[in-house]
């Protein structure tokens, strides 16, 4: 496929996409030729980045051929958005103080879901390959080590950089932890309730959705 299909076709993609998402793309591209007027080529950088960033997720989707539901998509870029734009170009961090835990609090519930469906994946949807508390269990794990890891970019970027991703040092560390631990073990028991009973959990429908429309990746799945 030639660079002009690609382009097409993505620019087609991105008509499909939630409003919301529109919005946030409309908003970076004007910041990023604002900054250029202006001469702020930080937050020129900055936007453009973000930008670049929250693609992301529609090219991943297309390259694998996986149906990413639409509100999770949202959140996403969303959640990018708010993470390097609001949170550095409009100083939200600082501004206002429960910005950061917002964001870990939200980062974690959606990677708790992202790895029960990682883990339910690599079973191929077999709700009995392993107990639903193991895999709610792995997916609380995998939560944590992405929010730990996390913690570990801020402090190597304050010691190499001179930024103040920490804040206030190891108090910031422990409730961004705290934070990211609630937020994992919501949607690992949402995840592990979906497979041991098939209940309508607050993520219920949002599961279900990945699950349908991406048959071919579980093909063991059944109802109890």
């Amino acid at each position: 496929m030639s660079l002009k299909e690609n382009l097409h076709d993505m620019m087609a993609n991105a008509r499909e996409q939630p409003l919301v998402m529109r919005l946030v793309w409309v908003a970076l591209v004007a910041e990023f030729v604002a900054g250029l007027v202006a001469a702020r080529y930080t937050s020129s950088f900055i936007a453009l980045g973000t930008f670049g960033l929250t693609l992301m997720p529609i090219l991943f989707a297309r390259r694998f051929h996986i149906y990413i539901p639409r509100s999770f998509m949202a959140g996403i870029v969303l959640f990018i958005f708010a993470t390097l734009f609001l949170g550095e170009v409009g100083d939200f961090y600082n501004r206002y103080w429960w910005w950061d835990i917002l964001l870990h609090g939200g980062s974690a519930l959606g990677f708790g879901l992202v790895g029960f469906v990682a883990i339910f994946m690599l079973f191929q949807g077999d709700r009995y390959a392993a107990p639903a508390w193991a895999i709610g269990m792995f997916a609380f794990c995998f939560a944590m080590s992405v929010g730990a890891l996390w913690e570990v970019f801020e402090y190597s970027m304050d010691q190499f950089f001179g930024t103040n991703m920490q804040k206030s040092g190891l108090q910031d560390t422990m409730w961004d932890l705290i934070v990211d631990a609630i937020g994992g073990l919501i949607g690992a028991i949402s995840g592990a309730i979906y497979v041991a009973f098939d209940r309508d959990t607050p993520f219920a429908g949002l599961i279900r959705d990945f699950v349908t429309r991406n048959a071919r990746l579980f093909t063991k799945y059944r109802s109890k």
